[in-house]
């Protein structure tokens, strides 16, 4: 694969998870990597790790700032190619007890800021007539959830939704978007949810994993980064609206269903 030339924006890519991963990948084969994050502190961790990147601070939550973000990027960098939405928040909460600001704010970021975000990165594409990709993080979430993740659940089923709907109205421009749906993988965001509602997470997980998966050990985040670069490279050019699960096997086995 080869990603010489492209430049690619990555929201939540100061992180340690699949935001990590993706950038890793994506600089391993030439992409030049445009960084999203809200925090200093996360924005410049990932600019000592990839001191060739070019940052991008905005809350993609607020419309002006992301609207502000994407005038400066084209001013300074030009075309941007790709578009990765990888950040997201999670809530652990059943339905019934969650708040009506906790909905907000998970729907704000999961969702409201993929499709913003998508908005802005497909006009400068089409005023400067020039194709392109966006991969959209989703969740296994979206096709099998259990209790306490309904709402982030619901979030994730709708990032896919858009992802198809996006897929079919821009296909004539030759811009295609898909997505990537990750399992349970190595980061500390996991460790943290699974340890609101267990007093043993990491024993949890682990039974987890040899038990109920089909292929005994959690994602890598670099495995999650191979297939958006694949995704946004040329090698995928026919690929468009799906949603790819990185999930060792997670979502096709019925839990509890008898050993191979």
């Amino acid at each position: 694969m080869d990603l010489k030339g492209t430049n690619i924006l990555i929201t939540g890519g100061g992180g340690n998870g699949v935001g990590s991963g993706i950038c890793k990948a994506l600089s391993q084969f030439g992409a030049r990597l445009l960084i999203n994050e809200l925090t200093e502190e996360k924005l410049s961790a990932a600019m000592k790790q990839y001191p060739d990147a070019i940052p991008a601070p905005a809350d993609i939550t607020k419309p002006d700032e992301v609207k502000a973000m994407f005038d400066h990027l084209s001013r300074d960098v030009g075309v941007i190619h790709g578009l990765v939405n990888n950040a997201g928040i999670g809530l652990s909460k059943p339905a019934h007890e969650a708040s009506e600001e906790e909905f907000d704010n998970l729907y704000h970021v999961d969702i409201k800021a993929v499709w913003m975000m998508s908005k802005y990165f497909v006009r400068q594409l089409l005023e400067n007539k020039t194709k392109g990709n966006i991969v959209n993080v989703s969740s296994v979430h979206a096709r099998a959830t259990m209790a306490r993740y309904s709402i982030y659940a619901g979030a994730k089923a709708a990032v896919e939704g858009l992802t198809r709907g996006m897929a079919v109205e821009l296909g004539k421009y030759d811009i295609r978007v898909n997505a990537i749906a990750p399992g349970y993988v190595h980061a500390e965001q996991n460790y943290a949810l699974i340890g609101t509602w267990t007093e043993d997470p990491h024993g949890w997980i682990k039974h987890y994993i040899e038990h109920e998966q089909v292929i005994p050990r959690a994602v890598d985040p670099l495995d999650c980064g191979y297939v958006a670069a694949f995704l946004l490279s040329g090698l995928s050019r026919s690929v468009t609206g799906q949603t790819i699960y990185i999930d060792n096997g997670d979502t096709i086995k019925l839990t509890g269903a008898m050993p191979a």
